[in-house]
Formats: structure tokens, sequence, C-alpha cells
């Protein structure tokens, strides 16, 4: 084979079974899909240790098929269900409380995924080392893009993980068969059969489908209703709206607390899911219903299954998109609002803490809600919020946003904290029973843009995260100090490692900015990643070509660049038009992502170990993950000092390196 084309394959492997690993183990591990950041985090350990081990006798590529299916057949077989005990941040989904706490669980499909990961990174690496620097460099961008580019295709066809099985599997047969191997070729190939068939097992069992968030089970409960359950989280029921109104009259209390006799005429209904309270919304006599949905398939399942077919309603206009972006783009004004229990699974990706509807309930975000109403017009939201201090934020934020409380239905912790939040402009619109009156001290302040975490109740790093990232650490020295060898060969790259962790951060902010100014989809957040790795292959095009005189100075542009995009809060282009939006946020945010590779690739090109260099920054994109966790104390803006001061230190460490002086190029 080309040796270009086999490192772009291996490079496309690689991201393609990263990207698998983090949407599939999060579907089986129940809960796990809350902390996917943990399965990215091994991802890049794995990687990193794997060129690390670019020159040892043993190549471990060839026993990668046997790792990787080992592991999809424990976890079939096995599914973990976390223990997530604790009261500062919650999680929606089933009461239960089961299995290994989370501490201990997360440390260990941290390396199980590392040591999947190293032996896939290896093969990379030993073609990678055939290359110039920076030759190995673009070759492996262009095969990530390949690889985000094929699993956003089949994110987009809902396609089941026998999907993603068979490409993994075609790609290491055509791989491993064109490396000469005396004996093991069969026994690998059969491996991947079992892969395959595995996941087709999971992948055709009856009730189960996939859409481009969760793994999605139907259940008969043999009453006329649907259970609908995802990620193994019992999440919705399909039924009649008669049915729901003899079962959950409180669906229908946002009408019945309106002072204004006469129908609705506009309702919006945010979290349409499979059509529920679309289907009150018209019993009720509204004249028309926007539906908003983020899940197509959820939508699809509404539209195929639900009794009283209210997708198909002329009075219904179902839009698949997230609900603060709806708001964004929206002129309408509507009589009546309503978050009908919009509690996603699942996190935006694998880089944040950010899940799919955190900008939703933003105190920005009840603002942009209150713009839409129309003269008289409520809003109202209901959930099972598990804890009264969450009931509190919510109804505090509600307070700020109208200027007085809130009317409040709550039916305590035998109900799972079920309550119902109503307000309105106009005083005189609704007619509550009770108004709000806090029963936590003190009450939680609003969620803002800033600081989008609803469920974490102060700003503080959870016990368990930190307990979790201790462990990695310590577990991550010892592996790479067992397999790789001694670290003092990586002593000459630790501007690299702080370049990784300062790029990892970088990148995170970009897949939250860009999940606020554009919605917080998984379409949203896939083009921001191919976004992010068509910048970087332009960087390393313009550096193979373009030599500066003093690389040095590129630094302070790009510290010029993360200064302005401080400067420039994400919630100030919120009030630009769509088409401007988008290109403003596109120079701010991909402007230092250009430049940081621009640096990265003047440095790389002189390193003469390319593969401990490589994995040294590799490393250092891992601790930069944790570091992201300060975000949870510090919010996301205040992310950007950190990426500067981090690319401070790798200035002040390679500066040398740059000049290209002796003392750097000899250094042991």
């Amino acid at each position: 084979m080309n040796p270009k084309l086999r490192l772009v394959l291996l490079s496309s492997l690689m991201l393609f079974v990263e990207l698998a690993l983090i949407r599939w183990i999060g579907s089986n591990v129940i809960y796990l899909s809350y902390f996917s950041n943990f399965v990215l985090l091994g991802s890049f350990l794995g990687i990193g240790v794997g060129f690390l081990r670019a020159r040892a006798k043993r190549d471990l590529f060839p026993w990668a098929p046997f790792a990787l299916t080992l592991l999809v057949l424990f976890v079939s077989k096995f599914p973990v269900t976390i223990d997530r005990s604790g009261s500062n941040l919650l999680f929606f989904g089933d009461f239960a409380r089961s299995g290994l706490p989370l501490w201990a669980t997360l440390p260990v499909i941290f390396l199980v995924v590392a040591a999947v990961m190293a032996m896939i990174a290896e093969g990379v690496a030993r073609r990678f080392a055939e290359f110039e620097p920076l030759e190995a460099y673009r070759l492996d961008i262009i095969g990530s893009i390949a690889g985000i580019f094929a699993f956003s295709a089949l994110s987009f066809a809902d396609a089941a993980p026998i999907a993603w099985g068979i490409v993994v599997a075609a790609l290491f047969a055509i791989l491993l068969a064109s490396k000469p191997l005396r004996t093991g070729f069969a026994v690998r190939m059969i491996a991947l059969l079992i892969l395959v068939a595995a996941l087709g097992a999971e992948s055709f069992a009856a009730g189960n489908s996939w859409s481009p968030y969760y793994k999605i089970h139907l259940a008969d409960n043999g009453d006329g209703t649907i259970g609908v359950n995802v990620n193994g989280i019992p999440h919705q029921i399909i039924e009649s709206t008669a049915q729901r109104q003899a079962s959950e009259p409180f669906y229908f209390l946002p009408y019945e607390h309106r002072s204004d006799p006469s129908p609705p005429r506009n309702v919006l209904i945010v979290g349409a899911g499979t059509g529920g309270d679309v289907g009150i919304a018209l019993a009720e006599g509204a004249s028309h219903v926007d539906a908003v949905e983020i899940d197509p398939r959820l939508k699809d399942f509404g539209a195929q299954l639900h009794p009283d077919q209210p997708y198909a309603n002329p009075k219904v206009n179902v839009v698949v998109t997230d609900g603060r972006a709806f708001l964004q783009q929206s002129d309408t004004k509507y009589d009546l609002i309503i978050f009908a229990l919009p509690d996603s699974l699942t996190l935006v990706s694998g880089q944040s803490s950010l899940r799919l509807e955190s900008y939703l309930f933003t105190l920005q975000a009840m603002e942009s809600a209150r713009d839409h109403l129309a003269p008289g017009g409520a809003f109202a939201m209901y959930n099972y919020y598990r804890q009264p201090w969450l009931v509190d934020r919510l109804a505090n934020t509600l307070l700020v946003t109208y200027g007085r409380p809130p009317c409040a239905d709550s039916y305590g912790e035998a109900s799972g904290g079920l309550a119902v939040l109503e307000a309105s402009l106009d005083p005189g619109a609704l007619k509550c029973a009770a108004t709000w009156s806090p029963v936590t001290s003190p009450v939680p302040a609003p969620a803002t843009d800033n600081h989008p975490f609803l469920y974490l109740r102060t700003n503080a790093i959870p016990g368990f995260y930190g307990v979790t990232m201790l462990l990695i650490l310590m577990a991550s020295l010892l592996v790479v100090r067992a397999v790789a060898g001694p670290l003092r060969p990586m002593r000459r790259y630790l501007d690299l490692f702080f370049m990784g962790a300062a790029f990892l951060m970088l990148e995170t902010k970009n897949v939250v900015q860009f999940a606020l100014l554009f919605g917080t989809t998984w379409f949203v957040n896939a083009l921001v990643f191919a976004g992010i790795l068509l910048t970087v292959l332009a960087a390393v095009e313009v550096a193979r070509r373009v030599r500066p005189k003093r690389p040095a100075r590129l630094y302070g542009v790009l510290i010029a660049s993360l200064a302005v995009a401080w400067l420039v809060p994400t919630s100030s282009l919120l009030s630009l038009a769509l088409p401007v939006r988008f290109v403003v946020a596109t120079a701010i945010a991909f402007t230092p992502v250009f430049l940081a590779n621009l640096v990265f690739a003047e440095r790389f090109r002189s390193t003469g170990d390319s593969t401990t260099a490589f994995g040294a920054n590799l490393l250092g994109a891992m601790v930069g993950g944790l570091i992201e966790y300060s975000a949870l104390v510090i919010g996301y803006r205040a992310l950007l000092p950190v990426v500067a001061a981090l690319y401070g230190l790798a200035f002040l460490l390679g500066r040398d390196a740059l000049r290209g002086t002796p003392a750097a190029a000899s250094a042991p």
C-alpha cells in the first residue's frame, strides 16, 4: 500500500474508533453518557502512549482487533449501572442506585479505553515516523478529517452500531492485509467478525434503534402505552391525551391557570418529544403550535406511534432543532410558551460538561423566552426536578426575569420533586393557587450563559470528580512510565505538552461557544470539529510553504487573538443576524486555532523525534481535558486566560527550539 494512504487510513481508523467508543460505551454503561469526557481522556492517554511506543520492539497494532472485540463483548455482556449518589450535582434518570461508585467506575473505563486506543495509535505512530514531521502531521489530520466525516455521515443516517463495526472491521482488514503477516491474519478476521456480530445483535434487538444522541429502546407497557428508554434510562411515555389527563393532570395546569378563558392562539412547546404535550395543546384548542424537539428519532416515533397523531395535525409546525437556537432565530409571539420536560441524558460532546439543554435554562434564555410572549402571554415549565434546590433555582430565575415570584405547584419528594412553574409580565394573566416561596437557603443563583451548569448547586468541582481526576492522573503517570519507559526523553518537548493542554481547552471553548450561538445539536458539534481540523490542516499547509524569520513572534499574535476572543463575550454576538453572527464567531473562534497550529507546526518541524514529540503533545491534551473542569468553578469565558497562560509556558520552555539554537537541538 502507498505509505501516505496507509497513514491516512490508520488515522481515520483511530479517530473513528474514538468517536464510536464515546457514543457506544455511553449507551451501554448507564449514566456514562453524562461522563463521556472521561472516555475522551482515556483516548488521549492511549494515543499518547501509542506514539511513545513507536520504536518499541513488539508492535501492538495487530493485537488491536482482539482488544477492541473483548471490550465490546465485556460491555455487552456486563453492562454497568453507576452509583451516581451525591447532592451537589444532579442526573436525570431512574432513582435506583446500584453498581460501583463513579470514582471507581470511571478510572476503569478510562484505562480500558486507553489500552485499546494505544494499540491502534501505535500502528499510526510507526507509519508517522516514516515521514518528515510536518508531512506526517498533515497526513494524520487528513485522515482525522475523513474519520469525522464518515462518523458524522452515519450519525446523519441514524446508523446502528453494526454500521460502525463494519467500517472498523473493513479498515482493520485492509490495513492488516496490506502488512505481511506470516500467521494470525485469519484469527484476527474472526475476531472482527465476532465484533460485528456482537454489535449486530444489539442493533437488531427488538425495540432498539439509534438517534444521533441516544440508543433508544421502545417497550410495550401492556396498558396501551409505550415506554421510551434512552441509553438504558426511562425517558418518555407515548400515550393518548386522555390517558395523560387521567394519570398526570399537572400537564394541563398551564392552560387551567390562564385568566383568559379563550383558547391560546399561538403555543410554543420546547421539548416536544413524542408529541404528548402537543396533543394537550391541540385538545385545549390552540390555533397553532410550534413543536421544537432536538432528537429527530423521538419526533419520528411520535409521528408514527402516538395514538392521537398530533404531529399530523395541520395546526402543528414541527421543528427539529435546539430550543434556545429556535428562540434566537424566531420573531413569533406566543400566548403560551412551555418548556415541557426538556431534560437530556447526555453531554453535547466528549470535551465539555455541557448537557444538551444547558443553555435552555440560563437567565439569558429565560429573558429570550419572555421577549417572545404576546401581550398577556404566559411562560410555564414543568419536570420531576429531583431536589428542592433545583426548583428554587429555576423559580429564582423566573423571579429575576419577570420581576415577581412565579406561580408554583409542587408535589413533594414522593413525586420525584414534581413542580410546575409559571410566570407572566402581565400580573393579571395567571390565576394560581400559590406562588413560589423558597425552601432552601441560600437560594442558588440563576445559571448564566457563562456558567450554564443548572444541575450544579454551587460553583465547585464535585467531590467524585476530584477523586476521579486524581486517580486518572496517577494511573496515567504509572501507565506512561510502565509502557513507554523513562519520561526523560519527553522533557525536551515540555513546550509541546503545554501546547496540547492549551489547544484542547481552546477547542472546548469553541465547542461550547458555537453551541450557544447556533444550537447544541450534534450537527453543529460535528461542524465545529470538522472546522477545527480543516483550520489545523490550513495552518500546516501554510507552515509547509512559509518560514517566518522570527517564529517566536507568532506567540505574540496568538496571545493577542486570545485577548480579542476574551474581550468579545459570546453572548454579545447573539443579537447579530445569523449570517453575520456566523462570520464574526468563526473569525473570533478560529483565528486563535489557526495561529496556535502555526506555532505548533513551526516547532514540530524541527523535532528530532516526531513520535515522542507528538506523544507529549497528546498527553498534554489529556491534562488539558482535566483542567477544563475548572469551568465548573470559573465559567467558560475565564478559560481563555488559562489558555493564554499555558501558551505562555510553552513559549518560555520552547523559545530556544524556535530560534534553532544548538542547545535546544542537542538537549538530552
